[in-house]
Order: structure tokens, then sequence, then C-alpha cells
């Protein structure tokens, strides 16, 4: 038996046999939310290979329950390439959410802005991204199914109902293209200016690998940023980890009722 189905048994066997319809993969601001399910959280050092999610902000656990009438698996946690060295240290997480049914997965994250009209504290729609890094999760995989198409990698029904959901709860919920680079350090005046010339509206050192797999695995997605600052260059404030954590909840709690509405009106 596989890795992967055996995991998906020992998750059924403790939160129940009927499949999430989405994963919710929670970036900074946002561990509060699995608290809200209606479930059973299980603690990724419960569950062998899963990784030890080991950023200051992060809750390394899975909950599968409801949320707002929504069966779904919450991802408390995610590891970072920065981490490791490993492009795919969230493939077993997601290949476990595929083979426990799950069709669709929403990814959050905390992003560096590069618009003034989409200042700290507000939300940013994927509507494309701009792999920087030049890193692929995908890298030494055997078979023909590595050649994943790009093309509407982030789903166009799933971001028109995100829209909506916005719009119902009087969030302003702009459109962008996201910019991943692999961090720890935090990016250049001269590579924002780089990666704006390019077209990217925002920055930041996740989602993107989580997105190829999650196409490779054959999930739909979506995903949203929290922007927690203005990229290098872009302002004067300073720009660090402490300051991302502080002003996650800002956008974390308008974040929050999207998603809610979202799995509601669903």
């Amino acid at each position: 038996m596989s890795d992967v189905q055996s995991l998906a048994d020992l998750i059924r066997a403790r939160a129940g046999d009927a499949p999430p319809r989405v994963g919710l993969v929670l970036g900074s601001g946002l561990g509060h939310l699995a608290d809200a399910i209606d479930g059973t959280a299980i603690d990724y050092a419960d569950l062998p290979g899963f990784p030890h999610a080991g950023v200051s902000g992060h809750t390394p656990k899975l909950v599968i329950g409801d949320l707002e009438g929504t069966r779904v698996a919450v991802f408390g946690g995610r590891a970072h390439y920065y981490e490791s060295g490993k492009g795919d240290a969230m493939r077993l997480p997601l290949e476990v959410l595929a083979a426990l049914g799950a069709e669709a997965l929403i990814l959050t994250n905390a992003a560096g802005s590069m618009r003034p009209d989409i200042p700290p504290g507000e939300l940013m729609l994927l509507s494309d991204h701009i792999n920087f890094s030049g890193l692929n999760p995908l890298i030494g995989e055997p078979t023909d199914a590595r050649f994943v198409p790009m093309m509407d990698a982030y789903d166009p029904a799933m971001r028109a109902a995100l829209t909506a959901a916005a719009e119902q709860e009087g969030v302003a919920l702009t459109e962008g293209v996201y910019a991943w680079y692999s961090g720890p350090s935090f990016e250049t005046p001269a590579e924002i200016r780089a990666i704006r010339t390019l077209g990217a509206d925002a920055v930041g050192m996740s989602t993107v690998p989580e997105v190829i797999l999650a196409r490779f695995l054959g999930l739909k997605v979506a995903a949203i940023s929290t922007v927690t600052n203005m990229a290098a260059g872009m302002s004067d404030e300073a720009i660090s980890h402490a300051h991302t954590k502080a002003m996650a909840p800002l956008g974390a709690a308008k974040l929050e009722r999207i998603l809610r509405r979202y799995l509601r009106d669903g």
C-alpha cells in the first residue's frame, strides 16, 4: 500500500469516510480558522511524511470537518522551499488531499504589494503567477504527467465565485499576478523593479509550488494573498517577518469572511 493511500486510510479512520469538497492551505494570520471547524484535528506529527511547517505563524495540523455547511480539509501550515531546499515539500499532503476525494484547493498567503491601490491590509485574488525563482516541484517526476499545462491554472469559475463572495461581503478583492521568489531573504529593490516590469503585482515565498502540484494532481485551484507590506523600495516601511505576522490579521479577517461566504454559497 502506498504512503498516500495509507495516510488517506489513517485520516478516514479518524475523521470519517466522507470526502472533503475543498482543501484550504492557511497562510500567516489565518491559523485560527482551523479552530472554527466542526471536525477532527490531526497533528502533522501524527501523519508520517507530512512537513513540520516550522515557520512561526503557522499551525501544523490537518483539520477535516464542516465549515459553513461544506466539508473541508484545512492545512494549518505549509512547508516552504526555503526551509529545506525541496520544491516538492507539499507534494505528499496534496496527494493525500486528492486521494481523500477533494476536487478543489484554495491557497492563502501573505505577500508584498507592488501596486499602490493594493496597500497593506488589502487582498489580491491571483489571476496568474510568474515563477521567477525558476524552481519547480515536478523536477525529477519520471512520468510524462510532469508536463503540466498552466493555462487557467487559477480556475476561472472559482475566481468568479470568490469575487462574487467578496462583493456580497463588501470586501475589495482585486485580481493580480503573483511572483514567487524562493526566499527566505526578502527581495532587493532592484528585484522588485524587475518583476514589476515583467507584470507582477505582488510577491511572496510560497503558493506557486502548490499550484503546480495541485494542477499535476488534477485539482482545481484558487489563491488569495493578504498584503502585509509594500515590496522593497515601494515605501519607507521596514520589511521583516515580525512585521508580516503583525499585519497579516488585518487582511485575514476580510479573507475569512470571503471564504465563509464562498463555502456557504457554493
